[in-house]
């Protein structure tokens, strides 16, 4: 009897140490946990229909993975990887893969692609012919002037078989068109610019935002810049500091970027003008 009463304070005692271990783990451990599962994203202040795209993340993002997204939004595309580097924000999503790699270079910051997102295709715009096989001898097309973008224009226009580009180079100029088979000149304006010109010239590469905002409907281009190796360095990527690369919770906001879901509400929203681009392939 004496044994077996031995036991059972032995086994009572087992209990409420478990109790207390288990308690413990929810009162404090788990609080824990969840409070390291906000995350908070930069991305550009815009429409209507990118905060709905990012609700949709930030709901796969609850569902699955326990994560609840917190946004902070810029106006100003010099600030988001600012804040990255500071700490302001956990990731970013608003910029493509050259940018990101100038951004580095030129501020000795570490900071690394997590993931792709989107792509928005530059496109080529005329007002008097349907494709650029009528373009005539002489032909003038206005481009963007920025470095990227005029760069980004020059490969587009490459691609569409108007002119070729001097082999090896990465980051194209005016001066770097060769076998310009049609003697197109090029006019150089402000990216804003370009789109309020496509009267007085033949041809006009727009960026597609400021088609947009122009009331230049995408789907009237005459020349869709296409996805290959030219075009991969455009692609928009999730971006985080290299230290916190391997961070599980900023992972699986990536993932919950990555779906079905959100490819086919991107498509809903933006028809082809933004193509998803984590399946494609270059």
């Amino acid at each position: 009897m004496h044994m077996k009463k031995k036991q059972k304070r032995t086994l009572w005692g087992i209990i409420i140490a478990l109790v207390v271990i288990v308690g413990g783990y929810f009162s404090f451990v788990r609080p824990h946990q969840q409070a390291n599962k906000t995350v908070t994203v930069g991305i550009m202040s815009g429409t209507q229909k990118d905060d709905q795209l990012w609700d949709n993340v930030a709901k796969t993002a609850k569902d699955k993975y326990g994560i609840t997204l917190k946004f902070k939004k810029f106006t100003d595309y010099n600030q988001p990887n600012k804040a990255l580097s500071n700490g302001d924000v956990d990731l970013n999503a608003f910029q493509h893969k050259l940018f990101l790699k100038e951004w580095n270079e030129a501020h000795h910051t570490d900071i690394v692609s997590l993931g792709d997102t989107m792509i928005t295709p530059i496109r080529v715009y005329s007002n008097q012919y349907k494709s650029l096989n009528d373009l005539p001898d002489g032909a003038t097309i206005a481009v963007p002037n920025d470095a990227t973008n005029e760069s980004r224009a020059l490969f587009a226009l490459k691609n569409a078989g108007i002119f070729n580009i001097k082999k090896g180079t990465k980051l194209a100029t005016i001066k770097d068109i060769t076998d310009n088979k049609k003697n197109v000149k090029i006019k150089e304006l402000s990216a804003e610019q370009v789109a309020r010109s496509l009267k007085d010239v033949d041809a006009a590469v727009i960026n597609t935002n400021y088609a947009s905002a122009a009331g230049i409907d995408y789907k009237s281009a005459i020349f869709v810049e296409p996805t290959n190796q030219d075009s991969k360095q455009w692609v928009n990527v999730i971006a985080v500091d290299k230290k916190n690369a391997d961070k599980q919770a900023l992972k699986d906001v990536v993932k919950a970027y990555q779906t079905e879901s959100n490819k086919q509400l991107m498509k809903k929203l933006y028809g082809e003008a933004q193509v998803p681009a984590w399946d494609l392939k270059f």
